[in-house]
C-alpha cells in the first residue's frame, strides 16, 4: 500500500498519512457495510485517492488526477487482480527500495529507512538489529525521511549505471529483513513467516534484475538455505532445537541444491562477498550427513575469510563456535571473553548464550549458570527464553 501510495505522492510522509487515513476509513465502513471481497485493493485504491485528494488541493496534481485516480468498485476482471493484495507489485517495491537506499543517505539509513516503510518492520526491532535504542533508532529514521524530501530524491529505480553504488544497502536491508523474521525478537513464535517470505520475494526479484551481481545470488542462496531447514527448528510443541537436534531428513533438498548452484557460480565469478561467504557456510551445514560429520576447518576458513572481508563482532562470534569445534572450547571462549571486553556485542543475547555453551563443555558450570541468566535477561523472544531455560535448569550447580 504505501508503496503504490508514494509512487503518486513522491512523499514519504503524505503517503504515510493517505495509508493511515485508509484504515481509519476501512474501521468505519468496514463494520457498517462488510469487509469486502478484495480488502487489500480496497485500502490500496483509497490511499491513493485520498492522496490525490490532497495533492489536488495542493494544486500540484490537479492535470493527472483523472489518469491516476481508480475507483476499485468500476474495475473488471482482469484489471481487478492487478489491484489484489495478493498480485505482485514488484516495481512499486523496488522504485520505494531503490528510493529509500539513496547514497546521499548514510548506509546505516538506508538500510533502517528501507526496513520500517518497505518492510514493515517495528522500529523496537530494528533498534535492536542495530544494537541501539529505540529512541535513537526513530530519530534516525525521522532525519532520513527529512533528507528525503530536502534533497527531492526521485521515486525511482536509477539508471543501471547507479545501481552499484545501491547494491551493498539493498542486499544488507533484505537480508536483515530475513534475519528480523527468522529469529524474531520478541513474541511466542520463533519464526515470522511473512517476514521471512517477503525477504525471499525480494531476494528472487532482485537476482534478474542484477544478474551480473554475483552476491545477488550470494544473498538468494543463503536465504535458500536458510528456508530449507525452518521446519526443524522448532519440535512440535514449539521448542527451539539447536543445529545438531534437527532432523536432517525433513529439509528442503531442492532449495539446497538451488543454493549450491548459486553458490558455484557466484565463487566462480570472482572474489566472493560477504553474501556469498555466508551462503557457502550455510551450504556447507546443509550438505553434511550428520552435525558430527561437519566439516568445521573449511567452515573456520571460510568465518577467516569473512572477517577480513565485512569485520564484523557478530561475525567474529559466530567465527568462535567454529574455533570451538577445532580447536576446542577454551580457544573459543579467549576469543568470546576479547569480544565482551570490546564492549561492541553489549546486549546482544548470544554472546552470552555462547560463552554460556562454552563454559558447560568445559565443565565451568557455576560461570555457565550466570552466563545463561545473563542471556535470559537479553531475550523477549518466548521460544528462546523457554531453551535457555532449560539450559540453565540442566546446568549442574554445587
Amino acid at each position: 500500500m504505501l508503496a503504490a501510495t508514494v509512487r503518486v505522492t513522491r512523499d514519504l510522509d503524505a503517503a504515510e498519512e493517505a495509508v493511515q487515513d485508509a484504515y481509519v476509513q476501512a474501521l468505519t465502513r468496514w463494520g457498517r457495510d462488510g469487509v469486502p471481497a478484495r480488502p487489500g485493493a480496497w485500502l490500496t485504491t483509497v490511499a491513493r485517492r485520498t492522496a490525490l485528494n490532497n495533492l489536488r488541493r495542493q494544486r500540484t496534481l490537479r492535470a493527472k488526477l483523472p489518469l491516476l485516480l481508480m475507483d476499485v468498485d468500476a474495475v473488471p476482471g482482469v484489471e481487478a487482480a492487478a489491484l489484489d493484495d495478493a498480485a505482485p507489485i514488484p516495481d512499486d517495491r523496488l522504485r520505494l527500495i531503490f528510493t529509500c537506499c539513496h547514497p546521499a543517505l548514510s548506509q546505516e539509513a538506508q538500510v533502517a529507512l528501507t526496513l520500517r516503510l518497505v518492510c514493515g518492520v517495528s522500529t523496537p526491532d530494528i533498534a535492536h538489529a542495530f544494537l541501539v535504542a529505540e529512541p535513537t533508532m526513530a530519530a534516525r529514521i525521522t532525519r532520513a525521511k527529512k533528507k528525503i524530501a530536502a534533497a527531492r530524491i526521485p521515486y525511482a529505480v536509477p539508471a543501471a549505471r547507479d545501481l552499484p553504488v545501491r547494491v551493498d544497502a539493498v542486499l544488507t536491508v533484505i537480508h536483515l529483513l530475513y534475519a528480523t523474521g527468522h529469529t524474531a525478537h520478541s513474541g511466542t513464535n520463533l519464526v515470522r513467516d511473512e517476514l521471512t517470505g517477503r525477504a525471499l520475494d525480494l531476494a528472487r526479484m532482485l537476482r534478474p534484475l542484477l544478474p551480473s551481481e554475483p552476491e545477488t545470488a550470494g544473498l538468494l542462496a543463503l536465504l535458500l538455505v536458510h528456508q530449507a531447514r525452518r521446519a526443524t527448528r522448532t519440535d512440535a510443541h514449539g521448542r527451539l532445537l539447536r543445529l545438531e537436534e534437527q532432523d536432517r531428513t525433513a529439509w528442503d533438498r531442492e532449495l539446497i541444491a538451488e543454493a549450491d548452484l548459486l553458490v558455484v557460480g557466484a565463487l566462480r565469478a570472482g572474489p566472493p562477498g560477504r553474501f556469498t561467504l555466508q551462503a557457502a557456510i550455510a551450504s556447507l551445514h546443509a550438505q553434511a550427513p550428520s552435525y558430527a560429520d561437519t566439516d568445521w576447518p573449511q567452515i573456520r576458513t571460510l568465518y577467516d575469510e569473512l572477517l577480513r572481508r565485512w569485520p564484523s563482532p557478530v561475525v567474529a562470534l559466530n567465527r568462535a563456535v567454529a574455533v570451538s569445534m577445532v580447536d576446542g572450547p577454551a580457544a573459543a571462549l579467549l576469543e568470546v571473553e576479547g569480544l565482551e571486553a570490546d564492549g561492541r556485542l553489549t546486549g546482544y543475547r548470544y554472546l552470552p548464550a555462547t560463552k554460556a555453551d562454552l563454559l558447560t563443555r568445559l565443565g565451568r558450570h557455576a560461570e555457565a549458570a550466570a552466563a545463561y541468566r545473563a542471556a535470559l535477561a537479553l531475550s523477549d523472544n518466548a521460544a528462546e527464553q523457554e531453551f535457555l531455560q532449560d539450559r540453565l535448569s540442566r546446568t549442574p550447580l554445587p
